[in-house]
């Protein structure tokens, strides 16, 4: 089968063609032809070198695919081949064939394609885990959230809207903004132009319940300053570096503040097995309605990944980037 290979430490325009055996399918999963797949964020830090897969798992890149189940492993009886489905894979999904543990894999509705498929797994898994099994986000609460036009943030404003949360996001752009806006978000602030806190405090008469952070640095002060007493900040990424300095301890004791970090890829099967049949049950029907969608940026055919890389590691996006074989 082909893949898409790369040399550690790589740059995006140096990712290539390869070609490699088809993956054997063990017991307990499916083999799935591939049609899409999503590009994210942590494959541009694993061609880096800077996130390498969990022990035991496919190096090649890609944590999410949509395509056609090929083959059923002996013990798998939920699946049968031909069914049209898109799971959340810890490696492999940059290939024309990807295996993966049957208990990760979801029924792709009719109203959606393949490319559709491809962009929900890993953004809206991430961001549901962070919202509701970490952050306990409920009804009528307040949350912030940066980067809300990123993939994970256009699926976390959806999903706390769509259970009745009020959003508001930050982005660098007026186009991004709007996105985010149409999505759900109550409260626009471009962070390039206005100080979060100073907005917030604007347009909340009471504080934030919950945040989800990808920047850290000085954003974990300034979080902490509009969080609400026993709030949550649910920290996904380290965009300004994974030091924080002068973290203002006072200030947590003070509003009895939940500082967490989360990650998805190097969960337990039995954790991700959980987490997708309750995103399952209480999400995916949603997509068939429109309540929830796939934000997709832009669809490439495999011979442009690089270039998707590229936009990634650039915040040139608004959305999911989606490659085709």
């Amino acid at each position: 089968m082909k893949y898409i290979n790369f040399k550690q430490g790589a740059e995006a325009d140096e990712l290539f063609l390869d070609e490699c055996a088809i993956p054997d399918v063990a017991p307990h999963q499916v083999r799935i032809r591939v049609h899409a797949f999503g590009v994210n964020r942590a494959d541009t830090l694993q061609r880096m070198g800077n996130y390498p897969p969990p022990a035991g798992e496919s190096p090649i890149l890609g944590l999410e695919a949509a395509g056609v189940i090929d083959e059923v492993g002996s013990s798998v009886t939920q699946w049968q081949q031909g069914e049209r489905v898109f799971a959340l894979v810890p490696g492999g999904g940059y290939a024309e064939h990807v295996v993966v543990n049957a208990d990760h894999v979801m029924p792709i509705p009719h109203e959606l394609t393949f490319t559709d498929a491809a962009g929900i797994a890993e953004v809206f898994l991430t961001a549901y885990q962070s919202l509701f099994l970490v952050g306990d986000v409920k009804e009528g609460d307040n949350i912030l959230i940066h980067a809300g036009a990123s993939g994970v943030g256009l699926a976390a404003t959806q999903l706390a809207t769509h259970f009745g949360a009020n959003v508001a996001v930050t982005a660098s752009a007026a186009d991004k903004l709007a996105l985010c806006k149409k999505m759900g978000a109550c409260v626009q602030i471009n962070y390039k132009e206005q100080d979060f806190v100073e907005e917030i405090k604007k347009h909340f008469s009471q504080e934030i319940n919950f945040i989800l952070d990808v920047v850290g640095g000085e954003y974990v002060n300034r979080n902490l300053k509009v969080l609400a007493t026993d709030g949550v900040v649910v920290q996904l990424a380290i965009l300004a570096g994974r030091y924080a300095d002068k973290l203002d301890l006072g200030l947590m004791l003070k509003k009895r503040a939940t500082l967490s970090a989360s990650t998805l890829r190097n969960r337990s099967d039995k954790y991700k097995s959980e987490l997708i049949a309750t995103f399952s049950e209480s999400c995916l029907s949603a997509f068939v309605n429109q309540k929830l969608t796939a934000n997709i940026d832009t669809v490439y055919n495999v011979s442009e990944v690089g270039l998707a890389h590229k936009r990634l590691e650039s915040n040139d996006t608004k959305g999911k980037l989606i490659i085709t074989w």
